[in-house]
């Protein structure tokens, strides 16, 4: 089986207790870190398995763009999810695309069809830009600090109204964006806008009235049709000066996005995308802008699979942006579905037709909990017919993944299901909200929250903390329930001992890290902040932890607050807690929620499943 190397959460799958190598791997290689600049390697690099059979490849992400989350290890090919042309024409409209009638538009794509032979006069060319960036990640391991600053460099382009359009991971953890035209000697500052981790975009600007001088932003075209012409625009390794690659649109379909961990639609394409040509722009013969590259597939049986990014799911981010003002992500149902291809099964749960999906496993964090039961059989979405295999017609004669649709909406919006329940018909609605992850990819605010109490490290798990530490070090317990248990409230977390730093006061401790906590003073820990408010709110003598294995630690109070000032001035910490957590504490969840959920039955994420007759929605 093919293990899937992840650009941004690199991670062991747990399929029983068997550790599987990975043979071939998915990049996204949009930006380009050299060798010399890249920040200190991390201690061990964890692989997961492709949750899906052989026909959906495993995907990497660019080790260039973010190389703080990737070091030396391959990226992973994302797709986008597509949406309607209405929203592809607000979005854009928005950015200032001007609206022309059709004679100026016939005229203007006459004009702008490529000429293979006159590419390098191309006024397209120029609207890309490649991008400078310095980056400050996090250190996970140690949380009140940042690893050591490395740059990177990537594409972008001009889509109008002063704003650039390039990858997110081009521009992860950035303290300084710089942009520099094609022809142009000078580099201008940018700002980040607005990231959208999930879909792989960002959103950048530049006040310099000069950098927009004679520009002229691309003009953004439709889903591509199989075997389209196309040419991917960018700054790749191998040299300064722009790049032009050109190929055809192999295939068109969900696919895995390994910046965001998301399923969303992709264009699958021939042409060669490296390492900088993140963020760049791909063309049709007309000029048109059909798609972002981000990613590439790599194995040993492979060659020239490159991803990009759809128009239509950057119309969905930009339209987001726009509406809200921040990005809200891409929304999810929050079920566990299953293909009812057999015919004895759906004869079983009286599904009279050949179509429908079975819902195993309902998030209890999503709306669909209080309308879906384990059983349920989805049969239409919004009046779409679902098929057995669990996909849904597509443009004139495809199908694609159901989860597709769920990507068309917004967060917030409501969606009709058709559903059979022990042989009755009926329609339910329910609202689609952002995923809640257990063990988040990306850490909001960008710095990872932790408290230390007498030496003790506490901080939440992570993807990226298990992207740091060593398979060995985190222990097949705790990486077992980052890969089974989903979230049961919003804001709950794992919260572990990372480290003890050794002081007098925590003698017979300081070999204990990655060990998480369960109790303090006997109460249940909802999370990090939890945490920390009944550490501030103890009035007991002792401070008693209770811990994974029902190991326990106990602090005598009084002499906890004493040692700590000395313990954070010998290892050089600037506060005992990080800033979030001086807020005040305000509780997650309903009282009469369940707390005794323990480890699942089935993995939080489809690039775990080891086959394809299951995948969340």
């Amino acid at each position: 089986m093919m293990a899937v190397s992840l650009a941004n959460s690199c991670f062991s799958f747990l399929n029983a207790s068997v550790k599987l190598q990975s043979s071939s791997s998915l990049s996204s290689p949009c930006c380009f870190v050299s060798a010399s600049q890249s920040p200190r390697a991390s201690k061990h690099h964890l692989k997961r398995k492709s949750s899906r059979s052989d026909s959906s490849p495993p995907l990497l992400s660019n080790p260039a763009e973010n190389q703080n989350q990737r070091k030396n290890q391959a990226g992973r090919d994302e797709s986008c999810n597509s949406s309607n042309n209405a929203h592809q024409t607000m979005a854009f409209k928005a950015f200032g695309s001007p609206k022309k009638d059709k004679k100026d538009a016939a005229a203007l794509s006459h004009q702008q069809t490529t000429d293979p032979a006159k590419i390098h006069d191309a006024s397209f060319l120029n609207a890309v830009v490649k991008v400078y960036c310095t980056h400050t990640a996090p250190d996970y391991s140690l949380p009140w600090q940042k690893q050591r600053q490395f740059t990177s460099t990537g594409s972008a382009f001009m889509i109008g109204d002063g704003k650039l359009l390039t990858n997110a991971h081009c521009v992860e953890h950035d303290t300084q964006v710089k942009v520099k035209r094609r022809g142009d000697d000078r580099k201008y500052v940018a700002k980040v806008l607005v990231r959208g981790v999930d879909c792989d975009i960002a959103l950048l600007s530049v006040e310099s009235e000069d950098f927009w001088k004679g520009a002229e932003p691309l003009r953004l075209g439709h889903l591509p049709r199989l075997q389209d012409s196309v040419t991917v625009v960018g700054y790749p390794l191998g040299g300064d000066t722009i790049s032009v690659t050109k190929g055809v649109v192999s295939r068109i379909e969900v696919t895995s996005y390994a910046h965001g961990s998301s399923d969303l639609l992709g264009i699958q394409i021939d042409a060669a995308i490296n390492p900088g040509n993140s963020g760049g722009p791909a063309f049709n013969d007309q000029g048109e802008c059909i798609g972002v590259a981000f990613q590439v597939y790599r194995s040993e049986e492979t060659e020239n699979i490159g991803y990009v990014i759809p128009t239509t799911v950057v119309s969905h981010f930009l339209t987001d942006y726009e509406r809200n003002g921040k990005y809200t992500g891409y929304p999810c149902l929050g079920v566990l579905l299953q293909k009812l291809e057999n015919p004895a099964l759906r004869e079983c749960l009286k599904v009279p037709t050949n179509e429908g999906v079975l819902v195993r496993r309902v998030e209890p964090t999503s709306d669909a909990s209080k309308v879906l039961k384990e059983g349920d059989v989805i049969v239409s979405f919004d009046d779409l017919h679902v098929g057995c295999e669990g996909t849904v017609p597509f443009r004139s004669s495809e199908r694609i993944a159901f989860r597709y649709l769920i990507s068309q909406k917004f967060a917030g919006d409501v969606a009709e299901l058709g559903i059979i329940r022990a042989g009755e018909h009926k329609k339910v609605q329910v609202v689609l909200r952002p995923r809640v992850h257990l063990v988040p990819y990306h850490i909001d605010g960008g710095q990872p929250s932790y408290i230390i109490v007498a030496g003790l490290v506490f901080t939440p798990l992570s993807e990226p903390l298990i992207e740091e530490e060593c398979e060995d070090t985190i222990g097949l317990k705790l990486l077992t329930k980052a890969r089974y248990s989903v979230a049961r409230f919003r804001g709950e977390q794992i919260v572990i001992l990372s480290q003890v730093l050794a002081n007098e006061v925590n003698i017979g401790y300081e070999d204990m890290n990655n060990q998480q906590v369960l109790k303090f003073n006997g109460i249940p820990i909802r999370n990090i902040h939890h945490l920390a408010h009944l550490i501030d709110m103890c009035k007991d003598k002792y401070l008693v932890f209770e811990f994974e294995d029902n190991y326990v630690a106990v602090l005598e109070r009084e002499a906890s607050n004493s040692a700590s000032l000395c313990i954070l001035k010998d290892y050089g910490i600037p506060s005992e807690r990080s800033a979030d957590l001086l807020e005040p504490y305000v509780d997650p969840r309903d009282d009469t929620q369940a707390l005794d959920q323990g480890i699942g039955d089935s993995p939080v994420s489809n690039l775990e499943i080891g086959f394809d007759g299951l995948v969340w929605a």
